[in-house]
């Protein structure tokens, strides 16, 4: 990763934008900068340096991990007291010069009292602006080791389905598979799971965002699951839904406009491309089915160090696609009290169009068990 790249263009950006620094709050925002993985820190980037600021938990940590992301200009200062106080305790230390400092903060990762404590520290010289968000920015397009990480987070998150699959059944409970699929993720490597694994059967399938519960898997209907793991410091996402028991004519019927929704999409993302455009696209095929009152999320967005990562793709984003940014693509429809199916892969857009993060193993026909 080249972290030290990183912060060269961030240090670039911060005159454009009337800061002098930037006090780096939020936790995934620290690490895409400079590798340090600890809970608690905060980074002060200027032109005059940059500082880690953590606590004496992670002494050997920083020293380590900072070593092993070849950021040399980065200083680290172990915090008597919370690493953001201690970063407002060395701004509001007597400097030379007399003209006020302006710090740039990132206001949606502290609360309204921490602002007001740090202004407090700081006591008018040093002034706070809210920034813009300038390292989200830039974590919107990914660099080849970015993308590679990725990869081999979707490729460890797809092997699950397999697991689900064998474990489906009529009366098992929905946290035995997300349990199942959970233990096999462990055994691959990962860190830890994305989200909470979405196992939702029968009429809870039509719940978006229904976590696994200790209900049973009916002897006939949908299962959609939902599931992601963290590799490396990096997210996956996967939707698959299957159907227990012979479906009916309008389960198939609702699985391929979906799935037909979903390929729709993939084919709208290119370079230049809206994030409206690429959800449009889905959204046609809906309503030339009869279905577009039933999708009631967006389509998709990036994915990287988290899980929901800008671009949004929904009606009325008018960003453009770049190469290099990361998306889901996941339309779904829901009909409340009976039934549910999305269907989502993660794709990596390039300079022609997009490339599918994934073994090729999406059925063109519903999986039934």
């Amino acid at each position: 990763m080249d972290h030290a790249g990183r912060l060269r263009r961030l240090l670039s950006g911060l005159g454009e934008n009337r800061l002098d620094s930037l006090l780096v709050t939020h936790l995934p925002n620290v690490r895409y900068l400079c590798g340090f993985t600890g809970s608690a820190a905060a980074l002060l980037v200027s032109d005059r340096g940059c500082i880690l600021f953590t606590d004496g938990r992670y002494r050997t940590q920083a020293r380590e991990e900072l070593a092993d992301a070849k950021v040399r200009n980065v200083r680290i200062v172990i915090a008597r007291k919370s690493p953001l106080l201690g970063a407002a305790e060395w701004l509001a230390a007597p400097r030379s010069g007399s003209a006020a400092v302006f710090v740039g903060i990132e206001p949606e990762s502290i609360t309204a009292g921490m602002r007001d404590r740090l202004a407090s520290v700081l006591k008018g010289k040093t002034r706070l602006r809210s920034a813009p968000p300038l390292v989200e920015r830039a974590r919107m397009v990914k660099d080849a080791d970015e993308i590679l990480l990725i990869r081999r987070a979707v490729e460890l998150g797809a092997s699950l389905f397999r697991i689900a699959r064998e474990t489906i059944r009529p009366g098992v409970r929905e946290v035995e598979v997300a349990a199942a699929m959970e233990y096999e993720a462990r055994r691959g490597g990962a860190e830890g799971m994305s989200f909470s694994t979405i196992l939702a059967s029968g009429k809870r399938s039509a719940v978006i965002h229904g976590r696994a519960s200790e209900a049973r898997v009916p002897r006939r209907g949908f299962v959609v699951c939902d599931f992601g793991v963290i590799l490396a410091g990096y997210c996956s996402d996967r939707t698959r839904t299957v159907h227990v028991g012979q479906p009916p004519w309008e389960a198939r019927y609702l699985y391929e406009a979906v799935l037909e929704a979903q390929e729709a999409a993939i084919a709208a993302v290119r370079p230049g491309a809206t994030a409206a455009a690429v959800d449009g696209a889905a959204r046609r095929v809906l309503r030339r089915r009869k279905l577009a009152r039933y999708f009631t999320h967006s389509t998709g967005h990036g994915l990287g160090l988290e899980i929901h990562e800008a671009p949004r793709l929904a009606a009325g984003q008018s960003m453009k696609l770049e190469p290099g940014m990361v998306i889901t693509i996941e339309p779904g429809a829901y009909v409340p009290g009976k039934w549910g199916v999305r269907i989502e892969d993660v794709v990596v857009v390039t300079s022609s169009g997009c490339e599918v993060l994934a073994p090729a193993d999406k059925e063109k026909e519903l999986v039934v068990i």
